[in-house]
């Protein structure tokens, strides 16, 4: 049996949060543990899925089974099963996904997946300036990038064109001209243009910065891990989706003289006046496109979203209407195109949308808002008291083999001070130069104090969801219940592997008794012994009719007769021989169930006969026959046997007057 399924089973019947009541009676006691009515009745309604009357029968049912459940879990943890690696890295890991839920902000999740929808709404199209500023950079380089930004920005305010001045200061090198390395040619700068992007397209602050720009306007200087950033506005337009599109492609060398420019442009002409005059688009692709990948497809290139294309073609994309539509012939830097519309998949609602968001927004850096706001109510709810002073020792005692991986823990051996407190806990200079140590490793040298304050917001940060991680059982009830339903699980899948499902796969010897036993449970119904004669027309049916008197005296065999009649490459006969069981084949069906010849059948323009052999009375199955049921019934005989052993080894009571009055 999968894991998943026996689980879905155990939380199905078993799962149910218990409440604590005044005076809640003690109904069951199974080998010492003490279960309350209120909690039975949660279990027992949490398993009523049909929603069936509850009754004495359903409620005597369902005690049985939960007793049973009881002891197993008491013989699981009598073998220790809790104890193994294995059981214990299985549950952190369902511990770690159960967990997530309490340490994220469902309020902030929720505001991310509607802020995205509703950006997904529309495409944008920004250009750029960056000024390069380490997310690790000392306030004083940051303020220094700041200025110089500012400045640039003022340029554009007061009338320098942004392309202009994006190629000459912006430290992005994709927006002035630079020679390719890899074909030696010459590559156009975009002065910043970043062509069409949607959202979760950029990093987070990035998106922010520009959907919250009017187009044309130039906005503040915006922060990134890769440091400040110019962007002006374009273009805001209503999402263009999932579309599939045919090109007709005229490919324009990078380094083409100016004076053969005319013969590309002459060449898609020529293309679209085709169209005009009623040329079918796969006729002219394959014709005058070279883009060979797609035209031996029609031109037709795989679906796309607003940012994998340059403007220039999503621009003529905008303007096709219709599906089927063409547009006129559109430059880009790759060459000329002429575009067709052959689909288009607009943005879903926001329903069908929400599951994907949620997923990609896990992913993406804008997942920290949540994280952080379960930080920051946790710093709130403990009362977080830091001692920032205490942060500046490790300046002087770390140093930069730290960025190799190789800084020694022993050099603050003499800091000693409390750095924060939360809830009873003190936090000291010895835990966090361990924890300093323990996250060092190979990486880029920056300056020393800006990176000992961002591994102390980190640490901070860790600790702070670890101590809160670890108070879960202690607040949320249905977590500890919960937790326990899946140590539980995890117990019973290993012992009911090992006593049932497995044993009585491996256990042949077992299985042949069991079967010896109740052989008498796995019968055959009456069958009949025949031969089922397929011919392509009667000459052959006659023929094989008179070879069967040979077959009857034993002068020869049926697949003699086949040989004698299928003497060509292509057969002009089959026969199937069988025990056929009632029901399971018309035909045999049709004739009388008595040793003999049927007379000719039409079917399917072939002629068909049964030869009848014998009648056989119903007989057991063999092992073979029958594996799964037998093997199946077998696990249940071997629980049952179990739970016999169970009952017999720990003690258990019902309180019958608690259980009457959960009938009344």
């Amino acid at each position: 049996m999968k894991r998943v399924t026996f689980f879905s089973l155990i939380f199905i019947g078993f799962f149910g949060i218990t409440k604590a009541q005044v005076n809640d009676p003690i109904l069951l006691n199974v080998a010492g543990e003490n279960v309350t009515k209120t909690e039975f009745l949660n279990v027992y309604q949490k398993n009523n899925v049909k929603g069936e009357v509850m009754n004495r029968k359903s409620l005597e049912d369902y005690l049985d089974l939960y007793i049973n459940f009881k002891l197993k879990v008491k013989e699981a943890e009598e073998q220790k099963l809790d104890t193994f690696t294995s059981f214990k890295t299985e549950l952190a890991g369902y511990r770690k996904q159960l967990a997530q839920p309490y340490l994220t902000d469902k309020e902030v999740d929720d505001k991310l997946i509607k802020e995205a929808y509703e950006r997904s709404q529309w495409d944008m199209r920004a250009s750029h300036i960056l000024l390069k500023v380490d997310k690790n950079a000392t306030p004083e380089d940051t303020l220094a990038a700041y200025k110089k930004i500012m400045k640039i920005r003022d340029r554009i305010i007061k009338g320098e064109p942004f392309d202009k001045v994006a190629k000459e200061t912006s430290e992005d090198p994709s927006a002035r001209d630079r020679d390719d390395p890899t074909s030696k040619t010459n590559i156009k700068g975009n002065g910043g243009d970043l062509g069409y992007f949607s959202v979760l397209d950029m990093i987070y602050p990035f998106e922010n910065g520009a959907y919250n720009t009017k187009v044309g306007n130039i906005s503040m200087p915006i922060r990134t891990d890769y440091g400040y950033h110019l962007i002006k506005v374009t273009s805001k337009k209503p999402a263009m989706g999932k579309v599939t599109v045919a090109h007709i492609f005229v490919s324009m060398p990078k380094d083409a003289k100016i004076e053969d420019l005319g013969n590309y442009k002459t060449k898609i002409d020529e293309a679209y006046t085709k169209l005009q005059k009623g040329a079918k688009f796969e006729d002219v692709v394959k014709d005058y496109s070279d883009d060979k990948g797609s035209a031996s497809k029609g031109g037709v290139l795989p679906s796309f979203g607003v940012n994998r294309m340059v403007p220039e073609f999503i621009d003529a994309i905008a303007k096709l209407n219709n599906i089927g539509d063409y547009s006129q012939p559109v430059q880009t830097s790759y060459g000329w195109h002429i575009i067709k519309l052959v689909d288009r998949k607009p943005i879903k609602s926001f329903d069908d949308e929400k599951a994907q968001l949620k997923s990609r927004i896990i992913k993406d850096s804008r997942s920290n808002k949540s994280i952080e706001s379960v930080i920051n109510r946790i710093k709130k709810d403990y009362n977080l008291k830091e001692f920032p002073e205490t942060l500046k020792d490790f300046y002087a005692v770390i140093d930069t083999s730290i960025f190799d991986g190789k800084w020694d823990v022993q050099k603050a051996q003499k800091l000693s001070k409390t750095m924060f407190t939360l809830g009873p806990k003190t936090i000291t200079q010895t835990d966090f130069a361990h924890f300093l140590a323990s996250k060092q490793a190979k990486r880029p040298k920056m300056s020393i104090p800006p990176y000992v304050n961002d591994r102390y917001k980190i640490f901070v940060d860790d600790y702070c969801k670890n101590y809160e991680d670890g108070k879960l059982e202690e607040k949320y009830p249905e977590f500890k219940s919960l937790m326990k339903e899946y140590r539980d699980g995890i117990m019973l899948f290993e012992l009911t592997d090992k006593k049932v499902w497995s044993k009585a796969i491996q256990d042949t010897n077992g299985l042949k008794d069991f079967y010896e036993n109740h052989k008498k449970n796995y019968m055959w119904e009456v069958r009949l012994d025949a031969s089922i004669y397929t011919c392509n027309n009667s000459e052959i049916a006659d023929n094989a009719r008179k070879l069967l008197k040979d077959v009857d005296k034993g002068k020869i065999t049926e697949n003699d007769v086949l040989k004698k009649i299928n003497t060509d490459t292509i057969p002009s006969m089959k026969i199937e021989h069988k025990l056929f069981l009632k029901k399971e084949n018309p035909m045999i069906d049709s004739v009388k169930w008595s040793k003999g010849v049927s007379n000719n059948i039409s079917k399917d323009k072939k002629i068909v006969f049964v030869v009848v052999h014998k009648v056989v009375e119903p007989e057991p199955k063999q092992i073979k026959e029958a594996k799964g049921l037998i093997t199946a019934d077998y696990q249940n005989f071997l629980e049952k046997e179990w739970i016999d052993q169970l009952r017999k080894k720990y003690t258990y009571t019902v309180n019958k007057d608690v259980f009457e009055s959960l009938l009344k």
